[in-house]
């Protein structure tokens, strides 16, 4: 079958032929692959970044954000069949802590996780894969065409699902308002697509949104959020240490960005009690310089929270898949047009070239784009 690999630590990605992947385990299940989006992770992999081929190869199927559907099952499978669309989660645990073997691969304590597409394992550019139904989430039809997007809503889906644990383990009477975030003032930094996806679930959670970013109030992001009710600043105008005193103050910030000024920057827009939830990675080496003991008593006088959290777990993904269910009744339409461009996979190497302007999120298309 033909894939897209990557020799790791170099930008050499080509188009190669790998073996079919066959069923061998009675909990298998073999995808045909639909679509792939592209993110920065698989970006930052083809420039020379982090990435690691499985054992016994020199190359690496890239992709992790992949959307199929079932062509064939183990005997002993129960959730999906053929037919299903379904993705498959990112991350495959170590096997030696405690979280790996509760299936929460996403809060590995050895750090010794491979990740499909990634580290260690092939991905999901490739015309079909198999693995362990355990992994697999179904997708319901009418969110087909936005299947794709259900990898990057989950990081956001984990970020808000931990940031209201922490809330009601630690603010009296959290509990007493499981609706915690309705009503409450949110600001999400940062509107590429994980921005722009954490922006919808919480205003599908009554949640007053805004989102921060430094392009044109009518570009194609800043709209995208409007259309849903959220509120667009450009940070261009309203820089960072300036935002508490001229929008006010946000109960939660998450930031998906991966700027660390920034970070510190919008710390002074977080209400007493409030939690910062970050989720971006810098792509290189930002060296800052933070005032840290002002950071330090702001933090601690004001008892507020900032918390990192990465990749997500199986429920985060069926959060994800809730959540488009109920965008696309709430918006008719409108969630697909985060998909801005979409390529056959033969002309992958345009799909991976840069930002086009207008870019939100982009794929390649496997099944029915292979001309």
């Amino acid at each position: 079958m033909e894939a897209i690999a990557l020799i790791p630590g170099t930008k050499k990605i080509r188009l190669v032929d790998r073996p079919e992947p066959v069923i061998t385990a009675d909990d298998e299940i073999k995808i045909r692959i639909i679509r792939v989006g592209i993110c920065g992770t698989d970006r930052e992999e083809i420039s020379g970044g982090r990435a690691m081929a499985p054992e016994g190869y020199k190359d690496l199927v890239i992709g992790h954000e992949m959307f199929g559907q079932v062509i064939a099952t183990g005997k002993n499978t129960t959730r999906v069949k053929s037919g299903d669309f379904a993705v498959l989660t990112v991350r495959r645990g170590c096997g030696k802590c405690l979280p790996c073997h509760m299936n929460r691969s996403d809060m590995c304590e050895t750090g010794e996780y491979k990740e499909r597409g990634i580290w260690g394992l092939d991905g999901y550019q490739a015309e079909f894969v198999v693995d362990h139904e355990l992994y697999a989430v179904k997708v319901p039809e009418e969110i087909e065409p936005t299947g794709v997007l259900i990898e990057p809503l989950s990081i956001s889906e984990k970020a808000i699902h931990e940031a209201l644990g922490l809330q009601f383990a630690r603010v009296p009477g959290a509990m007493a308002t499981p609706l915690w975030l309705n009503g409450r003032r949110c600001l999400v930094a940062g509107l590429g697509p994980v921005g722009l996806l954490a922006a919808m679930a919480l205003v599908l959670r009554g949640a007053e949104v805004y989102g921060l970013d430094i392009v044109d109030a009518n570009s194609v992001r800043p709209r995208w959020l409007t259309a849903i009710g959220g509120r667009y600043i450009d940070g261009r105008q309203v820089p960072a240490a300036r935002l508490g005193s001229e929008v006010g103050s946000f109960d939660l910030i998450l930031e998906a960005a991966g700027a660390p000024d920034l970070d510190f920057n919008l710390l002074e827009a977080l209400n007493r009690s409030g939690i910062y939830m970050v989720t971006g990675i810098p792509g290189r080496e930002s060296p800052i310089k933070i005032p840290g003991a002002a950071l330090i008593k702001q933090l601690v006088l004001s008892n507020q929270l900032m918390a990192g959290s990465v990749n997500a777990s199986l429920d985060h993904f069926q959060m994800a898949v809730n959540d488009l269910l109920t965008a696309n009744l709430s918006w008719p339409g409108h969630v697909e047009k985060l998909i801005t461009h979409r390529y056959p996979f033969k002309v992958f190497l345009t799909a991976f070239a840069g930002h086009p302007v207008n870019e939100i999120k982009t794929t390649t298309e496997w099944w029915g784009g292979m001309e």
